[in-house]
């Protein structure tokens, strides 16, 4: 069949998937992109492939998987866009000394578990050609992410968003996002300097240059695009062309300077104006083409790189059990403690940590960089990708379970900053 043929057959396919597993994920109370995620796995070798081979490399022989990569990777570029575009810095003032220490505990305990467990498995799951200081790097990374869109997206499913408890939840994983992006746009430097791929003084001066063009110089073009939406109170099709020119031009750059695309989509939207209801026409206009078509294909593409029959022998599997464990004591654990440290009760406190344990998409993202770096092997790949699945999964009823009486009926206000500690 002609390749256009057999791509519009796996998008068929993928949506028709997604959209099933998603249903059934929502109606058991997981948050949809759950049953997404596991939907791209069911599509991969890991199911569909083990119980219809034949049917199996037709629907995805792998001369066809470049076009899907690129569909994918178009996908990840609008949602971290939609990402930074929603991150807004003026809603993690006042949040006081509970989001602080919790948020910086959340990414710290992690990654030093990450890096501490990456001494054990580096001489057991790692490449000869990949170095211990880049696998520690990427190992505590994998650890410390957040996924603030679903952790946002169970909040306001339990109307949690306008107490105190999801004001610390929301503002620790916006800035556990933008640390963990940070830390993941220097080990793609680095790892592609090491590699030969880029001279680490062409990005240095490269990134200052660019960070001086989108902060100075980039204010009068993003106060342009905010002067045209208050004229016509929309965002019409000129002036979203406008945006994702912009858009790509800021991930075009990034990726030249050996960063990553994703990082300048992220950062992008991070400059643009957080106008509420500037934002929400522009999240209006680009979420469902990426949520509904996109991600899914990105899932898909990541459960094809997935193989659960990687993970074989009672050894590997006893390395997937401790990559769960530290992934959960770094997150749960320490965010848990700070929250109780800072002033939350016990159970305000876990629940936050359950929330921050969540990894979701975001985990997906930083851990196909890493396979695509080669940091990380198939097998380890194909075990934290289940690790993501598990921690995101067990957050819902982890969180029904320990949530105050209160809290789950709505009750508990968001507290005056000034009333907050510290």
């Amino acid at each position: 069949m002609p390749n256009l043929v057999i791509l519009l057959l796996q998008i068929g396919a993928i949506l028709v998937t997604a959209r099933i597993a998603g249903i059934l994920f929502r109606a058991f109370g997981q948050p949809q992109v759950v049953g997404e995620m596991i939907a791209g796995i069911a599509l991969g070798p890991s199911l569909f492939g083990w119980l219809a081979p034949h049917a199996f490399v037709s629907l995805f022989p792998a001369s066809s998987l470049g076009e899907l990569y690129v569909l994918s990777q178009i996908g990840l570029l609008l949602f971290m866009f939609l990402v930074g575009l929603e991150f807004d810095p003026e809603a993690l003032r006042g949040r006081g000394e509970a989001a602080f220490l919790t948020s910086h505990v959340s990414i710290t305990a992690p990654y030093l578990l990450g890096a501490g467990l990456a001494l054990y498995l580096y001489p057991r799951l790692s490449a000869d050609n990949v170095p211990f200081y880049q696998f520690a790097l990427f190992m505590g990374a994998s650890m410390s992410v957040t996924a603030f869109p679903v952790l946002a997206r169970i909040l306001h499913e339990r109307q949690w968003h306008q107490t105190r408890l999801g004001s610390v939840a929301i503002a620790c994983a916006a800035v556990d996002d933008v640390t963990a992006w940070c830390l993941l746009a220097y080990i793609v430097a680095l790892v592609r300097a090491s590699q030969g791929a880029h001279r680490p003084w062409v990005t240095l001066l490269g990134l200052t240059v660019y960070l001086v063009v989108m902060v100075i110089a980039g204010r009068t073009v993003l106060r342009g695009i905010l002067s045209r939406f208050t004229r016509t109170g929309r965002v019409d099709d000129d002036l979203l062309a406008v945006i994702l020119l912009l858009l790509v031009a800021s991930a075009v750059t990034t990726e030249w300077l050996g960063i990553h695309l994703l990082f300048g989509a992220f950062f992008f939207g991070a400059m643009l104006p957080k106008s509420r209801p500037f934002v929400e026409a522009l999240v209006g206009r680009i979420e469902a083409l990426a949520t509904v078509l996109l991600l899914p294909i990105f899932f898909a593409f990541t459960g094809l790189r997935t193989s659960i029959g990687l993970i074989h022998g009672s050894a590997m599997w006893v390395f997937f059990l401790l990559v769960v464990f530290v992934a959960m004591a770094g997150k749960l654990a320490g965010a848990t403690v700070a929250g109780r440290v800072s002033g939350l009760s016990w159970s305000e406190a876990s629940v936050v940590g359950a929330l921050m344990n969540t990894r979701g998409l975001m985990e997906l993202i930083l851990l196909n960089i890493g396979l695509d770096l080669g940091v990380i092997s198939p097998a380890l790949f194909s075990m934290l990708v289940l690790m993501a699945i598990v921690t995101t999964f067990m957050a819902t009823p982890l969180i029904g379970w320990i949530a105050p009486a209160g809290l789950s009926a709505g009750r508990t206000p968001l507290a005056d900053p000034a009333s907050q500690p510290g």
